[in-house]
């Protein structure tokens, strides 16, 4: 008798359509790394727990954050500025805050583009 195993989180990317909206999550992350590199499935969430908390101390600090071939984090400030509720038009004052923003590096771009990703550099984001 032959069992079916559940399609990996890998696998499943790989078969999705263009206009597939489904999300990867922290879980398809580890079973990633866990179908990927070979460790365990313990081991794989405590590296991707690691990076995720160390991107997020590196944000919290206010620091930039480059992945190279992905692209930059940033942490950006907004100064407060007028707004208004679009259901009941009033104005209000939103407050100054802080925002992260991303900047994909050419090479993301070109891999979502579906270019060829000969000489195609990271150097756009220095």
């Amino acid at each position: 008798m032959a069992t079916s195993a559940a399609p990996t989180a890998s696998a499943a990317n790989d078969t999705r359509s263009e206009g597939d909206a489904s999300t990867v999550t922290k879980a398809d992350l580890i079973e990633a790394v866990y179908t990927k590199v070979g460790f365990s499935k313990k081991e794989s969430s405590e590296i991707v727990e690691r990076i995720l908390e160390t991107m997020k101390a590196t944000l919290a600090r206010g620091e930039k954050l480059k992945v190279s071939g992905f692209g930059k984090f940033e942490v950006r400030h907004k100064n407060t500025r007028r707004g208004r509720n679009p259901q009941t038009n009033k104005e209000l004052q939103i407050p100054a805050h802080r925002v992260v923003a991303f900047k994909p590096s050419q090479v993301l771009k070109a891999a979502i583009a579906g270019e060829s990703l000969a000489g195609v550099s990271d150097d756009d984001l220095d």
